[in-house]
């Protein structure tokens, strides 16, 4: 929709375009990584995002976690999870897991090539977001939380609302947050609350409209998918994939519309989140608002303590696959 004094809405646009990447992570996986690199460090609240593949061999063994959250989202294949709070499983896909470490978590995430008969199964390929815990939670107590592809709430068109703003032929899986109605059971802080979007567009010509609450951080990620436009200007280039697109901020609700301009699918993931006005001091796996906090983190999952008193002695079952 266009953007003039007599709506009440206004396009977010796109003001910055960074690249994701391919780059060496783990043991053996290569991830295409947009913000925790030095072209888009931070973007609070969000702290890294990755869209890794995992070819034989490759994983992410054992190893700690603190003052953060991890959404991870399986496109293909099947990756295994283990953690010492004794969560467990296989996340197929379609699938996605959210685990707030808070004060500590040790867990393993580990390529799963074949089934129990032995035949081969595709690269899992998939998207891992890390998001910052605000101040007060990070050493609150961690959660594991799991959705099957099945058990995630899917939004598409309502028929009772105007095309003009409700656009058509589109779908969206709602990890987090909500869209058009439809809300995601997953867990969220007071502050720094996130809304994950995984939008379709079925076909050419398709466009949505998704409201971002105002104030809120937004970005699109655009996979492995046909170019696609965002804006309310129908000349406006198309953007490719494997690109993540940081979107204005205004003071204002907002609407950024995606629509494809070829004649595949299009799909691209919107990711938005309340901001957090504190310190990131990241080091490795934990994430806290002091180098004297990352220091603690690194002594308390050395001695076992303040949150990792399961760690010591703890080895995941798949982390030595």
């Amino acid at each position: 929709m266009s953007a003039n004094a007599s709506t009440a809405m206004l396009s977010r646009s796109v003001v910055k375009k960074v690249p994701a990447i391919e780059t060496p992570e783990g043991a053996g996986a290569i991830v295409r990584r947009s913000i925790g690199t030095p072209a888009l460090r931070n973007l609070s609240p969000f702290l890294m995002y990755d869209h890794f593949h995992a070819p034989e061999g490759a994983g992410f063994p054992d190893h700690p976690h603190r003052g953060m959250t991890t959404v991870t989202y399986v496109l293909q294949g099947a990756f295994q999870h283990e953690d010492f709070m004794g969560n467990a499983g296989i996340i197929g896909p379609g699938a996605s897991q959210v685990m707030s470490a808070g004060r500590g978590v040790v867990h393993a995430e580990m390529p799963l090539h074949r089934d129990a008969q032995g035949n081969k199964l595709p690269d899992p390929v998939g998207l891992q977001l890390w998001i910052d815990l605000p101040e007060e939670s990070k050493m609150s107590e961690p959660y594991y939380q799991e959705f099957t592809a099945e058990e995630m709430p899917t939004a598409r068109p309502r028929p009772s609302e105007p095309i003009e703003t409700e656009g058509s032929d589109w779908e969206i899986k709602i990890l987090a947050g909500e869209s058009h109605g439809v809300k995601s059971p997953v867990r969220s802080p007071e502050r720094g609350q996130c809304w994950y979007l995984d939008v379709r567009l079925n076909k050419p010509g398709a466009r949505v409209f998704q409201p971002i609450p105002t104030g809120w951080t937004a970005f699109i990620y655009v996979g492995d998918s046909a170019p696609i436009k965002v804006g309310d200007d129908a000349s406006l280039a198309a953007h490719e994939k494997f690109h993540t697109l940081v979107l204005s901020n205004k003071a204002v609700v907002t609407d950024p519309k995606t629509d494809p301009s070829t004649g595949e699918e299009g799909r691209a993931f919107v990711i938005a989140g309340m901001p957090l006005d504190q310190t990131v001091y990241q080091h490795g796996p934990f994430v806290m608002t002091s180098a004297a906090e990352i220091r603690q983190a690194f002594e308390d999952y050395q001695y076992g303590q303040n949150g990792f008193e399961r760690a010591p002695g703890w080895r995941s079952k798949i982390g030595g696959q």
